[in-house]
């Protein structure tokens, strides 16, 4: 029918689209109607009860029609479904005919008013559209890619670098890689084959993938969480680092979501196990969602607090204009990155998940996927010790590459 037709038109793009939620609807009514379509076979084929002449109990792809004697009507009423019809207590009746079920009288599309359905042109725009995005992300998980790998690398191979401060660093670059790989991982699962309708996939490579993403976003939010902490604390303490706290550090940077993870899995698993585990209109998405908005809050918090610290410091006499130096460098990446981070996540969070459907996605998946290439740029390539240990280092290099030549044409003058 032209409803069914409206409905596979409909785009399907991420978890948050609301199009996944029409669909189970529609087969969970199927389901119920098919179950009470088998239970009257198997009571009419019984030898205690004969079966009647009538009509039968049928779905026609929008409602479900009881059975009733020849002769008699049957009134459904419009479902309430937004976004695909505009009524929902506008009845339709069909009459049991000696041939079998009448065609409903008024039509779907009459009685129940459906939504404007966007033409050919406009879907093909649409998929252009997302086609695009898909292509602009991929690039830019892939750019944050090659500059995170390339900052672990220099923080790794430098030995002045070896600190707790880039330590922690390093560990949030890894966040971010792995958040990358999981973008590419879920999609690869869940879009690889435009045959298969991702709204009802449940398998187990699909859940795994979307606990993998999930665990990858905490993480990320978790260690910008510590990098604000770490901040606060070397303010405090008046840059006395102290190794004793990376584990703790660790342990909240990997472990708070490690175990959140665990406790959605099992949730989803007791409670609701159906689908892929990406539909977010679902209320178990509030044990991922909650500790993400406390981190973002705390990670607030600390941002007021270490500015109000910072002025106290900048201001006082006490303190060398060098320290003062020092105050700024190590503030301003963790200052800047806090508020980009978690406002637009915020926003969003207050807003049901069909709302801003196109203005989530491009928050979300293009601009965060530079986030990575952003990080890497202000905490390693333009980090003034980063760039003056690699100037030291090469300087070094050419030294004794010149040094070598000299030597070997020395050797091949005397020789």
């Amino acid at each position: 029918s032209c409803v069914l037709l409206s409905l596979h038109s409909l785009p399907q793009v991420q978890a948050t689209h609301p199009d996944c939620s029409i669909v189970l609807y529609f087969q969970e009514q199927e389901a119920e109607c098919l179950q009470i379509i088998r239970s009257e076979s198997q009571t009419s084929a019984s030898p205690e009860r004969p079966g009647q002449q009538g009509c039968l109990t049928e779905w026609d792809g929008v409602s479900c029609w009881s059975a009733v004697p020849v002769g008699q009507s049957q009134f459904v009423a419009c479902p309430d479904i937004r976004h695909v019809f505009k009524k929902s207590k506008a009845l339709i009746r069909r009459n049991c005919t000696e041939s079998g079920w009448s065609f409903p009288s008024p039509p779907y599309h009459n009685a129940c008013e459906l939504e404007v359905i966007s033409s050919n042109n406009d879907t093909e725009a649409k998929a252009s559209y997302f086609v695009t995005m898909k292509a602009l992300y991929t690039c830019g998980y892939s750019m944050s890619l090659a500059a995170l790998f390339l900052a672990i690398g220099i923080f790794s191979c430098f030995r002045k670098l070896h600190c707790t401060r880039n330590s922690i660093h390093i560990h949030f670059f890894t966040s971010f890689i792995l958040r990358a790989a999981a973008v590419f991982i879920k999609d690869s699962v869940l879009f690889s084959d435009e045959s298969i309708d991702h709204c009802t996939m449940s398998t187990m490579n699909c859940k795994a993938a979307i606990a993998f993403f999930q665990y990858s976003v905490l993480a990320n939010f978790y260690w910008l969480l510590v990098e604000g902490m770490y901040l606060q604390t070397l303010l405090l303490l008046t840059f006395t680092s102290d190794k004793r706290y990376i584990w703790w550090y660790i342990l909240i940077g990997w472990g708070v979501p490690m175990l959140t993870v665990c406790a959605w899995v099992i949730t989803r698993l007791r409670y609701d196990n159906h689908g892929c585990w990406d539909d977010y209109s679902s209320l178990y998405w509030w044990v991922i969602k909650a500790p993400i908005l406390l981190a973002i809050f705390v990670n607030f918090l600390i941002f007021l607090n270490v500015t109000r610290m910072l002025a106290q410091k900048i201001r006082s006499p006490d303190i060398s204009k060098n320290y003062k130096q020092q105050y700024m460098r190590l503030t301003k990446s963790t200052l800047l990155l806090i508020p980009l981070f978690g406002v637009h996540y915020v926003v969003f969070a207050l807003f049901p998940e069909h709302v801003g459907v196109n203005a989530r996605l491009y928050f979300e998946l293009v601009l965060g996927s530079y986030q990575g290439f952003l990080v890497a740029l202000l905490y390693c390539f333009l980090n003034g010790e980063v760039q003056a240990e690699i100037k030291r280092n090469w300087g070094k290099w050419q030294s004794s590459m010149e040094s070598n030549v000299f030597n070997l044409a020395t050797q091949d003058f005397t020789a």
